[in-house]
């Protein structure tokens, strides 16, 4: 059949967009003539699109560009990992202020199950997922037939999985609860998609499978990622491979995968785990001792993990590009909340005016994303920074809890920071107990990925715990551009508030499920998340 790039299943959960959607973003990926002679760029068929070794590479790269913009009422907005899960991550949070409605339904949880952005952020992420397995099939397809060899099949498989294992993992984040919520996290979490929606057969696979269990989802998530280990190139590797040093970073690589596993066995509260996965990766990559480099240079620099690469013609757009939203637009600043808080030391150099922060007329925003004119920043998805915390976090909470390699990751990333670390790292005897240690690096994920979109996934694995408890929502600062008074240093934030705390027993800690998905999902329709 022709794969049109209009042509998609009646329900949200198929999104059969297929890589065709994104031949005439990525033609510049391959041989443009090849693929103009086959096909129109936006009519192809589906053996098309896996015959010829080209086509096959064009497919795959189409992952990343629906990985990176994403659809929001027939325009890009960076959904799931372009722009706006950074923007969503953040706005669920406390530590930074909406100031404009572009996403105060999120920041001030009032959204419902056909608000927009939620409903995007679900059906853009499975559509993805959808496109991975796809290429998977097709992949797989294109080996048997020949067409290309076993190696590149392998690599090409690894990147599919290590993106449906990411774009699962995500929506859990939103649509589900924490897996500490229940012993066995026995609860329900998203339908894990391992099959390619491609026919009324499998759309009606899809509808009848129903919320795999957040313990299923992680299970599968991890194998997904260890696959991906297993199979995708190094960065080396594939720097080489794009013949630029930002291959490394903005292609899927077995560090990325590793570092994602780091994040997954930290939600699963699998102390060992994040440290057995975390240590694969010391020699890896090393912070820079500016922490505004690999902001500055973010395609080329020794932190960076996986990020999503933008350009003057492929970004989300200036209702989504974080240096348009964030920067040029001013429209989410820094919160009074975090920027006085305590730990974060008033010479720190991440409060230096000009690298990650700027200031008007008294209000803090962030200067992480430095193209305010084409929009070429790349969205950060894992920093090294993040892996060394998460290893922190474990050896802190480890049995017994291991102070001195909790000490050392952490002071490793908030070492680079302080104007006198001799005097200002943090030492044993500054925390008495564990629980210390552990709200001590809570608190510095905070500050060092502000406006980076990783609050949420932190208030969300923190509800229940035993050391380091967050009771729901926070309250936050009203929506609308806070006063200059509200930022000066010198004692914690305390108040005003204007959005009050949503408890974590309340229905609105979880997204529901979307409406448009469940009036066409009878499974899921009984399955929605209590209260919506």
């Amino acid at each position: 059949m022709k794969l049109n790039i209009k042509t998609k299943f009646r329900s949200k959960t198929a999104f059969v967009l297929l890589t065709a959607a994104t031949l005439g973003i990525t033609l510049n990926s391959c041989n443009e003539g090849n693929v103009l002679d086959l096909e129109p760029y936006n009519s192809i068929s589906e053996n098309a699109a896996f015959s010829t070794a080209d086509l096959v590479k064009l497919s795959v790269t189409g992952l990343y560009n629906a990985a990176e913009i994403g659809i929001y009422t027939g325009a890009g907005r960076g959904y799931p990992f372009g722009a706006a899960f950074v923007q969503q991550g953040d706005n669920r949070g406390e530590d930074v202020v909406n100031v404009a409605t572009f996403y105060q339904l999120t920041y001030t949880a009032t959204y419902d199950p056909t608000t927009a952005n939620n409903v995007y952020y679900w059906s853009d992420t499975y559509r993805l997922i959808n496109r991975a397995n796809i290429i998977i099939e097709g992949v797989q397809g294109a080996l048997d037939n020949g067409i290309i060899t076993s190696d590149i099949a392998a690599d090409y498989i690894a990147q599919a999985k290590f993106f449906r294992a990411a774009g699962h993992l995500e929506l859990l984040f939103h649509f589900a609860r924490p897996y500490n919520d229940t012993p066995d996290a026995g609860h329900p979490g998203v339908p894990y998609r391992d099959f390619a929606i491609q026919t009324a057969e499998s759309l009606a696979l899809a509808e009848a499978q129903g919320r795999n269990t957040v313990a299923e989802c992680y299970q599968r998530i991890i194998q997904d990622l260890n696959d991906a280990e297993d199979d995708l190139l190094s960065k080396a590797d594939r720097a080489t491979e794009e013949g630029s040093t930002r291959g490394g970073i903005v292609r899927a690589t077995k560090e990325a995968a590793i570092a994602f596993k780091t994040r997954a066995y930290l939600h699963m509260r699998n102390w060992p785990m994040v440290i057995t996965e975390g240590v694969k990766l010391n020699t890896a990559y090393t912070l820079p001792t500016d922490p505004n480099t690999t902001f500055s240079s973010g395609y080329d620099n020794t932190e960076s993990v996986f990020s999503m690469e933008h350009s003057e013609n492929n970004n989300p757009g200036v209702n989504a590009a974080l240096a348009s939203q964030y920067n040029r637009r001013g429209l989410v600043v820094v919160s009074p909340i975090i920027w006085r808080n305590p730990a974060w030391l008033a010479d720190d150099e991440r409060r230096t005016e000009g690298g990650l922060i700027s200031t008007t007329s008294g209000v803090i925003y962030t200067n992480k994303y430095k193209d305010a004119t084409n929009y070429t920043d790349p969205a950060p998805v894992l920093r090294y920074a993040e892996v060394l915390l998460n290893m922190a976090e474990a050896y802190a909470r480890a049995t017994p809890s291991n102070t001195t390699a909790a000490l050392a990751a952490l002071n490793q990333v908030r070492n680079r920071s302080l104007a006198d670390p001799a005097t200002q790292a943090y030492v044993s005897s500054d925390f008495a107990t564990p629980a210390a240690l552990v709200n001590a690096i809570i608190t510095e994920r905070r500050i060092e990925f502000v406006m980076e979109g990783r609050r949420w996934p932190d208030i969300h694995r923190l509800q229940n715990d035993n050391l380091a408890p967050v009771n729901g929502i926070p309250a936050k600062v009203a929506n609308g551009t806070p006063a200059a008074a509200a930022y000066t240093l010198g004692t914690a934030y305390d108040g005003p508030l204007g959005v009050d705390a949503v408890p974590y027993s309340d229905f609105r800690f979880v997204w529901p499920i979307p409406q448009q998905e469940t009036n066409n999902n009878p499974t899921l329709a009984a399955q929605q998340n209590p209260g919506w």
